[in-house]
This record gives C-alpha cells, structure tokens and sequence, in this order.
C-alpha cells in the first residue's frame, strides 16, 4: 500500500509543492493548518490532478496542548510525516517585541517538535513510518540578522538528531532538510540571491528524494553546505565583528 503522507502546515508554498510531489507518486495527502477549510479549492487540484485521496484538517501548530489529540484522531494513520511549520518574523522588530519574539520561537521550535514527538510514539509504536522536518541553514550558526529566527531553527535541528538517533532502531527514519532560501509569499519581500535561492517545487523534489533514498540530512542546494561550512569555521573574535 501506498503511505498516506501528513503535511503539516499544508497552506504554505513549500507544503503545498510537498504535497503535489507526493500525490504525483500516488500518495494520498493530510492536509493540516489553520483555517483549513480554506484550502477546498487546493484540495480539489490535488485530487483531480493526481487522482488520490486529500483531506483537510484544522491544525494550531501553537496549541501545544492538542497535538496529541490531533495525531490520534487522523485516519488514516500517515506513514510520512512532513513539518514545514515556521515562521520568519522580522528580527529587527522581534528584538523589540519580545511576544512576537516568543511566537517565532514557538512556530519553528516548540510547536512543530512537540507535534513530532506524537507522531514518533505512534510510528514507533507501528514500528514503520518516516519524519519530515524542514529546519534551516539559519540554524547552523547564530548571526545577529537572524539570530531570533536561527535558534528556534537550531533547536529544531538538534530535536530532529536526537530523535533520528533514538528512532533509528524502531523502524522509524527521521530526515531533517535545510533549505536556505526560498522564493516563497513568506520571502517576496526580500531582495534573495539567485544562485543561493531555492523554489518550492525543489524543496519538495529534495523531501521525496530524501524519504526515498532513506537520506539523513538534506541541503537542499548543496552549496549551502559549503557556506555554512565557512561561516561556522570562522573564529569568534572576527566572527562578531562581521554583519552576515
């Protein structure tokens, strides 16, 4: 049978590209998010495009407290689970407004990781099934600016790790992807270098080819790799004194 895949922030660009991804290998898709009834009509394209099963669920990524409801109550149960939750924030602002310094947090850390640790208890206890979580290249070293942003992203990274180690020998694979940047709504104010700028169609190519080729973690333009290589190996005395 064919794993029914979870996404979960299902209205963002790199969620919906995810989902068509899947559905055109045959995937029947969980659409979850806030407000989902709104996505009626992107859930018609899904279906009538690719000829699978969607269904749309209402999701508060930040209400931390009903995420284990949630999970229960999906059926089918997803074999693939997909977060690409977040939020950018704007970290000039957020240094000042610390409660929206609190949700950007929350959005990139607490909400989707406490959403996957449900997920793993169910999966592992199936003894199958594959996590998804879209982190950051922003996680990979604190920059002042992004560095509000960039911590969540990094406690997300460091959660998907040690969830990947203690999954590993539970039947249960744990894949975190780092895009860089994205050409999506949540970016189309920012002036992004082309060559360093992915497209959420190939995020989602880099999730599919990810989850089949059992990958660990996943750049999705290799060249971010090498930058944040150099980034990280700078030393701290030059490193503060540079804006990056």
């Amino acid at each position: 049978m064919t794993d029914t895949v979870l996404i979960l922030g299902g209205r963002s660009d790199i969620g919906l590209a995810t989902a068509h991804a899947f559905a055109a290998l045959g995937h029947p898709v969980q659409l979850a998010a806030r407000d989902a009834a709104a996505l009626e009509p992107e859930k018609t394209d899904l279906e009538l495009r690719h000829r699978v099963a969607v269904t749309l669920h209402e999701l508060d990524a930040l209400d931390v407290a009903g995420h284990a409801d949630f999970v229960a109550a999906l059926e089918p149960a997803p074999g693939i689970v997909v977060s690409v939750i977040g939020a950018l924030g704007d970290q000039d602002a957020d240094e000042e407004d610390h409660a929206n310094a609190i949700r950007v947090m929350r959005a990139n850390y607490e909400g989707p990781a406490v959403l996957l640790a449900c997920v793993a208890n169910q999966m592992a206890a199936r003894g199958r099934g594959t996590i998804v979580g879209v982190s950051s290249v922003a996680g990979d070293r604190g920059r002042a600016t992004n560095y509000i942003y960039g911590s969540a992203k990094a406690g997300f990274t460091a959660y998907l790790s040690g969830l990947r180690n203690r999954l590993a020998r539970q039947g249960v694979h744990v894949v975190t992807v780092k895009p860089g940047f994205v050409a999506t709504r949540m970016t189309a104010h920012m002036d992004l270098p082309a060559k360093l700028t992915a497209q959420p169609g190939q995020v989602a190519d880099a999730i599919v080819a990810a989850v089949t080729r059992r990958r660990n973690v996943v750049y999705v333009k290799p060249v971010w790799r090498l930058v944040m290589t150099i980034i990280r190996a700078i030393p701290e005395g030059i490193f503060k004194k540079l804006s990056i």
